[in-house]
């Protein structure tokens, strides 16, 4: 699932048309280790972290949602591992760090994109499936060259696809692998910073994403775009002034700067993250309502944000305010 993702060549054909059943999926979030960083996002964060696989030296474990997104957490366990394309370029980018520098966008529709794609001249992969040839579970494309400042690819499904489950029938065993301690429900929105939010906007808006709406985040440092993915928002950011996206860029470039995840319960995440932290922290009027930023960035390379979950309304509706 980790592969080398790229960028688009110079065309002027129209954008692409957006397909409606397309959302952000998930991230890929390298550890110092797979325990450390499973550390971090269950007793710092209160996520529930269910087991992965160890097939060359890197490891993942999977923190998965009711609204069916996840986080993959990546870590090496061993000297000389063997990476595929992405994996290297992730850890040469990270300098071996924590971080997140690649995330997926999920639709039914893959065919239909990947020929807009191709059509609108994309140096697009082949698709790969996996986990095995015998019963793959997952089918994505990515790119040759990554048309926006980090990594992404398309990615689909299987019905029946259920890494971390030993019983995929097993219903119960299905929701509350779902559950977290933080109340954590859904992935609302990924934050991509780099110096020009410009070009991401106009790349995503060619790749068929438009209606961005400009945003603010105070509590960053950061001023760009909210792009609306489905039921979801893609942020393209760059820093405004000083500020945690300014020093994020001077010490490691463009990457993931946060990820938005609602939660049935603010009082709780941000109880949960305090004690972890040991730390007092302020709530703010934030792109989804009242929302906690988790001092998380030594720890992981880039903040999460918890915020109140919210009726359905579009996911850029409050990008107008000033966080």
């Amino acid at each position: 699932m980790l592969l080398c993702v790229g960028a688009a060549r110079a065309a002027t054909p129209p954008p692409a048309p957006a397909v409606p059943l397309t959302r952000l999926d998930h991230i890929l979030l390298w550890g110092r280790g797979i325990d450390q960083v499973t550390s971090v996002m269950a007793v710092k964060l209160g996520f529930q972290v269910r087991p992965g696989r160890d097939p060359g030296g890197v490891a993942n474990r999977y923190i998965r949602f009711a609204d069916s997104s996840f986080i993959e957490l990546l870590g090496i366990t061993r000297p000389n591992p063997t990476f595929d394309p992405g994996m290297k370029e992730d850890q040469q980018a990270l300098k071996g760090g924590p971080g997140s520098r690649s995330f997926g966008f999920r639709s039914s529709s893959l065919d239909a994109i990947h020929r807009s794609l191709q059509a609108l001249h994309y140096a697009v992969t082949p698709f790969f499936a996996g986990p095995d040839s015998a019963k793959p579970g997952w089918r994505l494309f990515a790119f040759d060259r990554a048309p926006l400042s980090s990594n992404t690819f398309f990615i689909d499904y299987a019905a029946d696809y259920a890494p971390d489950q030993f019983d995929p029938g097993n219903t119960a065993d299905h929701r509350v692998s779902r559950e977290h301690p933080n109340g954590a429900r859904e992935l609302s929105s990924i934050w991509l910073v780099s110096g020009d939010a410009e070009a991401d906007r106009r790349q995503l808006e060619r790749m068929g994403f438009g209606h961005a709406v400009p945003v603010k985040l105070t509590a960053v440092g950061a001023k760009g775009f909210c792009v609306p993915v489905g039921p979801t928002a893609l942020l393209a950011l760059q820093p405004d002034g000083a500020g945690l996206a300014a020093k994020t860029m001077a010490e490691g470039g463009p990457r993931i700067l946060g990820v938005s995840f609602g939660v049935s319960d603010l009082g709780r995440a941000q109880r949960w993250v305090e004690r972890g932290y040991e730390r007092a922290l302020p709530t703010y009027r934030g792109l989804w309502g009242e929302s906690v930023l988790a001092p998380s960035q030594d720890d992981l390379g880039l903040s999460i944000e918890f915020h109140a979950m919210q009726p359905a309304r579009s996911p850029c509706a409050g990008a107008a305010v000033s966080q």
